[in-house]
């Protein structure tokens, strides 16, 4: 069955949320340096050296798009879980990682 609009949305907000509430965990327990820009339908998180990951919804396609300075990525909402289409990687797992490689913060979601 195919996703609505309101799911999509419910899901993709469910998972900007939880990224958020990591982050700020992140910022009061490592002292961590991330600026967070959440803004309709966009969550860009900049970090100490500039660099930037964005994240946003796509939805016409009911997708999540991540931008990272290693690559972009394209994630869809297949069995209950965020796959990035060309790798099969499970998004919140890349997404931790990415933080990490780029930031140096370690999220525990």
């Amino acid at each position: 069955m195919a996703m609505t609009d309101t799911q999509f949305h419910q899901l993709a907000d469910e998972m900007f949320q939880a990224i958020d509430n990591a982050i700020e965990l992140a910022i009061d327990e490592q002292d961590a340096d991330i600026d967070i820009d959440a803004s309709g339908n966009v969550l860009q998180l900049e970090f100490e050296d500039g660099s930037k990951i964005v994240i946003n919804k796509q939805e016409p396609l009911h997708q999540i798009w991540l931008a990272t300075k290693f690559g972009g990525y394209h994630f869809s909402f297949i069995e209950e879980k965020w796959i990035d289409e060309r790798n099969g990687s499970e998004f919140m797992p890349f997404v931790i990682e990415s933080i990490l490689k780029q930031g140096g913060v370690n999220l525990s979601l």
